[in-house]
This record gives C-alpha cells, sequence and structure tokens, in this order.
C-alpha cells in the first residue's frame, strides 16, 4: 500500500527565487556602477 505522505517538491522553492534575485540584482549594480563611471578606482587613466 503506497504510504499517503506528502510528495517529494519539484522545482525551486520561493526561498531560492529570493536569494537568486537579491545576488542578480547586486551584480546588476555593481556592472552599472562600473559602466557609468561612478567608481573612481576603475577609471584612473586620463592621457594629457
Amino acid at each position: 500500500m503506497k504510504d499517503k505522505r506528502k510528495e517529494e517538491n519539484k522545482g525551486i522553492t520561493l526561498i531560492s527565487l529570493v536569494v537568486t534575485i537579491v545576488v542578480l540584482l547586486i551584480l546588476a549594480g555593481v556592472s552599472i556602477s562600473m559602466l557609468t563611471g561612478e567608481n573612481r578606482n576603475i577609471i584612473t587613466s586620463k592621457c594629457c
């Protein structure tokens, strides 16, 4: 006879989805700040 327990979860959970979105937002923020030149340590070479 089959055990009528809760079926095994398939797919991603809400917590893993939120963590993934937060990491992507942090990476996007760092990338945008580098591209717009707000990070002065990256842009240091100006000639004459």
